[in-house]
């Protein structure tokens, strides 16, 4: 056991300022010189820096007063909650930080629950006291309400001016408890996160639990029973530097030299081959995806570096999920699996930026579980003999069975807890209501702030319904959900029709009552956003045989008569009605080509 450590991370709900209380630590513990200071210094992707939130958990190791203090940040948004739990396996403690203008918020609550799964120490703290409107008393009483702590444990700091950051590092010494864990057991390094080096291979991060590892080990990974020599060990700072071991208590780095990334997995555990630990960490549960889109290749021939790309990104994010599919329009592919769009629109960002691809994503859906019966199972086990089972998960509309094979279809709903002020609890019931919501209860923070706790299915909460409740209550409401349960429903393929070609990458399941709005929506924006041709075109949208919606793209007209002047009229009539005849063959052969742009544009609208 080490007295001198402290593992701790900070929890926050989105802009609540975790990064620039890291910021903060980092100054006052001289961790980097202020020559290369930067603000989110620990958000280490450029992606992190432009949108201002953080995407990825980040360790660095500090010492202040004598004492080696191990912080991970993290994200804040909802999308990024595993990233969340697998920073709190590896602590004793965590900072909850709520700012003193806006209080409470739905991540706030949600982080805080997982803190306290795990039994974890909490330190409370308010933020941004320096603005005219923080309401530090009023927010303080909240978090004693919420927590049960003492009015006087809560502390108060200006993360943007560094008032009271040092008392924030002392009650981490005071109040998180030192590390458990003998140098002497067998090694037990967990992995919680992990990136590759084109030259050193494999790099894994994580937390010694018990035993040390040292330069020049032999090391064994226990889920993929694959050994390795441990060719250099250290530390955060928040860059690597190079240490001789780590020992019990340690958060660090290891560099493996393996090249294949499959072999080392987040929550795995790695030991020493020559005393290697009996049993593994349990490691993290297993977290499933809820918004699935299929990945596809602009290029047919970048398929290998997709997979490649793919392979990397899913080694540094554990709750990536993918499978090889295969589209008949937009050949070969991977079958994606996210926890929801923020987390879909940063992983395209990643392959075009960090692998150079220009890729092809198909409009999100989630999983629906498809019940067959008896006919359907059959015809399942005529096509796939290893089929056994009467149900599964159907992530694209494309392998949606036909209607005479199934028994029922059911789709995911989420519990949902929204945050916000009581004066807007009218109108965001009545947006919850429109989104097919059934209501539970409303627990009140105080009498100014209410939870509202509702049951939605996933499909209406998906796209528009964030942006619509900050819409209707002035920008204050947040939410967070977690799976519930799966229920019956009824719903339709939507195909998406562009001068008389199906575009599978635009297809979409929805719900009967809303295809036509669905429909109507997509081909509205694909009016907009479509080059014009030489010829018209057609954009509609179908559900089986039947057109429900559509629009037109009218022509371009090309002056062809601009070279004459003067002259019999119909020399002028001659040549617009061979332009029309031209446009008419080429309304019945010519093809669309829909730009990436588009479908981005789409997916984002």
């Amino acid at each position: 056991m080490n007295n001198n450590i402290r593992n701790f991370c900070i929890i926050a709900h989105i802009d609540h300022g975790k990064s620039t209380l890291a910021d903060r630590f980092l100054e006052i513990t001289g961790t980097v010189s202020k020559r290369e200071m930067k603000d989110q210094m620990l958000d280490q992707m450029d992606l992190e820096r432009e949108r201002g939130i953080t995407i990825k958990l980040q360790p660095v190791r500090m010492e202040f007063r004598g004492k080696i203090l191990n912080l991970i940040d993290t994200p804040g948004h909802v999308d990024f909650t595993y990233e969340v739990s697998r920073s709190l396996a590896a602590v004793e403690g965590v900072i909850l930080l709520v700012d003193a203008t806006q209080g409470i918020e739905a991540q706030t609550l949600a982080n805080l629950y997982l803190a306290i799964d795990q039994d974890l120490t909490i330190i409370p703290v308010i933020n941004k006291i320096d603005l005219p409107n923080a309401d530090i008393e009023r927010v303080r009483k909240d978090l004693v309400n919420l927590i049960g702590c003492q009015a006087e444990e809560v502390l108060t700091v200006s993360a943007k001016t560094g008032d009271g950051v040092e008392g924030i590092l002392q009650a981490v010494i005071d109040r998180v408890p030192v590390p458990k864990g003998s140098v002497d057991d067998p090694t037990q390094f967990l992995i919680f996160d992990s990136l590759f080096d084109e030259y050193k291979g494999v790099i894994v991060y994580g937390r010694v639990f018990s035993g040390k590892i040292s330069k020049g080990d032999r090391i064994l990974l226990m889920a993929s029973k694959k050994e390795a020599e441990c060719l250099d060990v250290g530390y955060f700072k928040p860059k690597l530097v190079s240490s001789s071991e780590l020992k019990a208590g340690d958060i660090g780095y290891i560099v493996s030299g393996l090249k294949d990334v499959q072999h080392s997995r987040v929550g795995d555990t790695i030991t020493v081959a020559n005393n290697p630990s009996l049993e593994a960490l349990h490691g993290y549960q297993e977290l499933k995806p809820m918004v699935f889109a299929g990945i596809f290749c602009k290029e047919g021939d970048d398929y290998a570096r997709l997979r490649e790309g793919i392979n990397k990104i899913a080694l540094s994010d554990a709750s990536l999920t993918f499978e090889p599919d295969h589209s008949d329009a937009l050949g070969f592919g991977f079958s994606c699996g996210f926890l929801g769009l923020l987390h879909l629109d940063i992983f395209q960002e990643r392959l075009a930026r960090e692998h150079n691809l220009k890729i092809v994503v198909t409009a999100p859906s989630v999983g629906y579980r498809v019940v067959y019966n008896d006919n359907g199972f059959r015809a399942m086990q005529k096509r796939d003999k290893s089929f056994n089972a009467k149900q599964a998960i159907v992530t694209s509309p494309l392998k949606l069975p036909d209607a005479s094979h199934l028994e029922s279809i059911q789709e995911p709903w989420m519990l949902v807890d929204i945050v916000t002020p009581a004066e807007y609890i009218g109108s965001i019931m009545s947006l919850v209501k429109e989104k097919r919501g059934v209501y539970i209860d409303t627990e009140y923070i105080d009498s100014a702030k209410a939870i509202l706790h509702y049951q939605v299915p996933l499909a209406s909460i998906l796209i528009e319904f964030y942006d619509k409740l900050k819409s209707v209550s002035s920008g204050y409401a947040s939410m967070n959900y977690t799976f519930l349960e799966y229920r019956v429903c009824s719903i339709q393929k939507l195909d998406i029709i562009v001068a008389g070609e199906i575009v599978e990458a635009l297809a979409s399941i929805v719900n009967k009552d809303e295809a036509y709005r669905a429909g109507r929506k997509v081909v509205d924006n694909l009016k907009d956003i479509l080059p014009r041709q030489q010829f018209e075109v057609k954009i509609q949208a179908a559900v089986g045989g039947t057109i429900i919606a559509a629009s037109r793209i009218p022509p371009m007209r090309k002056d062809v008569t601009a070279n004459l002047y003067g002259g019999d009229v119909t020399r002028k009539k001659k040549l617009l009605s061979k332009q029309k005849k031209g446009k008419k063959r080429l309304k019945s052969m010519g093809k669309v080509d829909i730009p990436q742009e588009a479908f981005l544009a789409i997916l984002k609208r």
